[in-house]
């Protein structure tokens, strides 16, 4: 199998797994796209990463893996964009 078709199945997995980054964003919309997968209260979501962010480098670092991993709203993911994968999802 190449490696590009294992990228795109590993990026088409996390598209998925239904975690979309928040329409209501304050930075990157991870707290908002948790709370809706959740079920939570946005404001609860956003106050848990930031009690994340006390955990020496586990917090900081989940959270910048989790922002190059979670798409956009439209399907989109940074990581993949910047190994120049899928730049139009609409079909």
């Amino acid at each position: 199998m190449r490696t590009v078709d294992v990228m795109a199945k590993f990026f088409d997995s996390i598209r998925k797994s239904g975690l979309r980054r928040g329409p209501r964003r304050l930075i990157a919309g991870i707290g908002g796209g948790l709370a809706e997968k959740l079920g939570i209260n946005v404001w609860v979501a956003r106050l848990l990463i930031l009690v994340s962010f006390l955990l020496p480098v586990l917090g900081i670092g989940a959270y910048l893996v989790v922002w190059i991993l979670t798409p956009w709203q439209d399907g989109r993911i940074p990581l993949e964009r910047m190994f120049g994968g899928r730049r139009d999802l609409r079909r």
